[in-house]
């Protein structure tokens, strides 16, 4: 081996190894580069989502204007048609049923005959209280006589003792005679008095007799007939019901059941509509007439019963109909006018709320103090009735004097708000 060659073999060998070596250092620290900036984008990355999530979302509402227009305010009642005079008819006696003349639905007039029981019984009972009758008279003309005769026996005795000078009749005589005249007397004012109580019980009978037949005491229509041909009538405690009439049924009212909530606005003179299930999609017009005093409970529910008078000209209502009215309560015309759910509503919670408009990217990676929330004015629950407007994106609140209200929009009766303005009703949710 030669030695002058060696140091240079050996030098070659180490500039290789000393460039591998220098080759691997320059690549491990490139990845390590491009490892730490990756880490870097990721984590702006993230910051700038959470910034973005941080941001508070504003609310958003939905608002409806102040209104002038007519208030119109109606309660609501249920109840039945009827006839403005209905009438039971019955029988005051009892006895077999021989004749029925009418039938549901006739019209029939005053003191026509309806039907007619058996009158056998009742026309012997006449004959015999016209058979009393005349014997009382007869007993007065007997008593007559019987007064004529004492009264002549005694004008007799008078004279002969003013004939004879006191001496003749006797004193008992006398007074005997004078009696005999007083007791006819007495007979004749009873026979007399025997004559009015057998006109009486023949008028009584006879009027039974008319009351056998069974007559209409209105004109109008026959609603139901409760009495056949042959049926025994029994009236010893109480008359039966025969025939129920309704007097003019072009004229009907409607008696329907208010509830107490509502009965302080109804008032004699309003005015009604409402409806049947026979003639649907039909209004009907009524008046009120009366509005009662005492009170109904049904089911826990207290009401009370209120009259309308209703023109069926054209007889399309019956009896017994079921009818829903409304009835106006309250006009008001030129009113300004809230939704209800103005009244009602009250602004969420304060938020923590503006964007990120005009921000740059260093911007958002910079830290920053935390942001104050919106000023909303809060509501306060004192019970005074208010409602809320936009002034600047923010709810405001305007206090009000509220009037009636018909379930969906309100009066005002004082305040500051002007028709035209936007109340809020609702809030919507959230805008980013």
């Amino acid at each position: 081996m030669n030695p002058s060659h060696t140091p240079n073999a050996h030098q070659g060998t180490d500039l290789k190894e000393l460039l591998a070596t220098r080759s691997g250092g320059l690549s491990s620290r490139r990845k390590l580069w491009l490892a730490g900036a990756l880490i870097a984008v990721l984590a702006v990355a993230g910051l700038l989502f959470l910034r973005a999530g941080e941001q508070e979302a504003e609310p958003l509402y939905r608002t409806e204007p102040a209104t002038v227009g007519t208030l119109v305010v109606k309660v609501s009642a249920t109840g039945n048609l009827q006839p403005t005079n209905q009438v039971e008819v019955g029988s005051e006696l009892s006895g077999i049923v021989t004749e029925v003349l009418v039938e549901e639905n006739d019209r029939v007039k005053k003191g026509q005959v309806l039907a007619r029981l058996d009158l056998s019984k009742l026309q012997d009972a006449v004959a015999r209280s016209r058979a009393s009758l005349a014997a009382a008279e007869a007993q007065v003309l007997q008593a007559q006589a019987t007064v004529a005769e004492a009264r002549a026996t005694l004008a007799r005795f008078t004279e002969v003792a003013q004939l004879s000078g006191g001496k003749v009749p006797s004193k008992t005589e006398m007074d005997s005679a004078e009696a005999n005249l007083k007791r006819a007397e007495a007979n004749e004012a009873s026979a007399r008095a025997s004559i009015t109580q057998a006109r009486a019980n023949l008028q009584s009978d006879e009027t039974n007799l008319g009351k056998a037949s069974i007559r209409s005491p209105i004109d109008g229509v026959v609603l139901t007939r409760e009495v056949e041909p042959g049926q025994t009538v029994a009236a010893s405690f109480q008359a039966p019901v025969l025939f129920t009439l309704a007097e003019d049924l072009s004229k009907m009212e409607l008696q329907v059941d208010v509830d107490e909530a509502d009965v302080g606005q109804v008032k004699v003179g309003q005015q009604a509509t409402f409806s049947v299930d026979a003639w649907p999609g039909r209004r009907y017009s009524a008046v009120i007439t009366r509005v009662g005093y005492g009170s109904q409970v049904k089911d826990g529910v207290v009401s009370y019963l209120t009259v309308l008078e209703v023109a069926n000209d054209d007889l399309s209502l019956r009896p017994g109909m079921t009818g829903t009215a409304e009835i106006t309560t309250l006009t008001r015309e030129d009113a300004l006018l809230v939704p209800n759910a103005a009244l009602r509503f009250t602004p969420p919670a304060p938020g923590t709320g503006q964007g990120r408009q005009g921000r740059s990217v260093v911007g958002s990676l910079m830290p920053r103090p935390p942001r104050q929330p919106p000023k909303v004015q809060a509501a306060v629950n004192d019970g005074t009735p208010r409602v809320w407007v936009l002034r600047d994106g923010q709810p405001v609140p305007i206090e009000v004097r509220t009037g009636a209200t018909n379930g969906k929009v309100t009066e005002l009766l004082g305040g500051s708000l002007q028709a035209g303005t936007q109340v809020i009703t609702e809030a919507l949710g959230a805008q980013p």
